[in-house]
């Protein structure tokens, strides 16, 4: 019943995420990359295409764990679930710092392994006021079903 009702279950679209300077730069702290193209917004302005200082594209790839909260929440059967992987990430376009993202996740398929369900999910992640998104990813989860 469950693997039905993800199958059938219509696009959601999250909340808006702030990629700020301060988080940008704990982002920056957590994984030593500290290039001036997220960091040094005169800088990057003055010597790249992008107009300013741009977020990670691993922060933006990363924010789609706290926006799964809100697509998910609680499944009823389900005893834990993991990140599984990725079938297909594509960084289209920059994120200015400052800028809002949010998520917009469709269920592709539903996999019934053993004692668990693997859900491929089409994301998108929108730049609020942009066309373009900042990427596109076909993410796998897998949910670990109660006995």
């Amino acid at each position: 019943m469950l693997a039905d009702d993800l199958r059938g279950k219509p696009p959601t679209t999250t909340d808006w995420f702030t990629l700020d300077a301060a988080r940008v730069q704990a982002f920056a702290d957590a994984t030593e990359d500290w290039q001036m193209i997220h960091l040094d917004d005169a800088r990057a302005a003055a010597e790249t295409p992008f107009g300013g200082a741009v977020a990670h594209g691993f922060l933006t790839l990363s924010m789609l764990s706290a926006m799964s909260y809100q697509v998910v929440g609680t499944l009823p059967g389900v005893a834990s679930s993991v990140n599984y992987g990725f079938d297909r990430i594509r960084f289209i376009s920059p994120v200015r710092v400052g800028k809002r993202i949010r998520g917009v996740f469709t269920v592709a398929s539903v996999d019934e392994p053993e004692g668990a369900l693997d859900v491929h999910w089409d994301v998108i992640i929108e730049i609020e006021d942009q066309d373009r998104p900042a990427l596109a990813a076909n993410w796998i989860t897998r949910f670990f079903l109660e006995d």
